[in-house]
């Protein structure tokens, strides 16, 4: 796979990515939902961390974070560009690009939203505001699918969580989240193809 191909691969991502995220953003207030099925809702959150809602305590926390997500794009890119001058598996090759236009895609809220938007709290929030909410490098990562495909209590026979309240799928997400998770599984099932072994 060529490094164009690749480039216009994570590019087409970033698109989706980011024109889904300032739609939700600027036509939903904070906490809003709409359910499309059952088991498929768009719910507006921000994560000002990693996944699932975790973050680096501390003033300096967020920007700890954002900082080393870019020097782990930066990593990324430099395998990505490697691989393809040694010509390695094109299911390797998409995988580091897909990987790569998803953490780009989350830097770039990181970076930039705490400056270009104002607060989604009470009101739906305006692009290139005068009052923004943040500052450069402390934007908060914009998530909406959520797929809480089943919710009950499990049964009391199982071992350690027997009778517990539990939820599956629980996680909010967005295009970036989907693109690292997919070339992460590329790399995990077809890890035989990615990394294949050279008499």
């Amino acid at each position: 796979m060529s490094l164009r191909k690749a480039y216009f691969l994570i590019f087409l991502v970033l698109i989706v990515d980011q024109l889904s995220k300032i739609y939700v953003k600027t036509n939903f207030v904070l906490g809003e939902e709409v359910v499309i099925f059952d088991w498929f809702r768009i719910h507006f959150i921000e994560n000002e961390g990693m996944a699932w809602g975790t973050k680096i305590p501390g003033e300096y926390g967020k920007l700890i974070l954002t900082v080393f997500r870019i020097f782990a794009v930066c990593g990324i890119a430099y395998w990505l560009s490697d691989s393809v001058k040694k010509r390695h598996s094109t299911y390797l090759i998409v995988s580091i690009a897909l990987i790569f236009a998803g953490a780009a895609g989350n830097i770039i809220d990181s970076v930039f939203y705490g400056v270009i938007f104002d607060d989604s709290t009470h009101n739906l929030a305006t692009i290139f505001s005068p009052e923004p909410y943040g500052t450069w490098f402390h934007g908060l990562v914009v998530d909406m699918f959520y797929f809480p495909i089943w919710e009950g209590e499990l049964p009391s026979w199982l071992p350690f969580f027997g009778g517990k309240h539990f939820m599956f799928f629980n996680a909010i997400f967005n295009v970036a989240d989907m693109a690292i998770s997919t070339g992460v599984g590329i790399l995990l099932v077809f890890n035989k193809r990615a990394f294949p072994k050279h008499a």
